[in-house]
């Protein structure tokens, strides 16, 4: 299994960067997949999460209406729209796939909302 993201970067408040997250070595359309973010010194927090299908979606009170998951079964790829970006969006955002109970994560890629 390996997870890729792509697309971090430091944005200006109110700005807005979409994520991708690049699967391989499992069935990735018989997966959901989740977007997690870590500040240091907390815990890493379920941003948002997508079903097999896409269908389904489940956010985080602190960033649903602005935030948008997505999936292309064909590439193998999730995303992670993010607008209206605010400072306390910044964090190393990773993605997630559970597979027979086991958790496999990407390397992170860091977000930085600042002026």
């Amino acid at each position: 299994v390996q997870l890729v993201e792509s697309g971090g970067g430091l944005v200006q408040p109110g700005g807005s960067l979409r994520l991708s997250c690049a699967a391989s070595g499992f069935s990735f359309s018989d997966y959901y997949m989740s977007w997690y973010r870590q500040v240091p010194g907390k815990e890493r927090e379920l941003v948002a999460q997508i079903s097999r299908a896409g269908a389904t979606t489940t956010y985080a009170d602190s960033v649903k209406g602005r935030f948008t998951i997505s999936r292309d079964n064909a590439k193998n790829t999730v995303y992670l729209q993010m607008d209206t970006l605010k400072p306390e969006d910044t964090a190393v955002y990773y993605c997630k796939v559970r597979r027979f109970q086991n958790d496999y994560w990407g390397q992170g890629t860091q977000v930085t909302v600042s002026t």
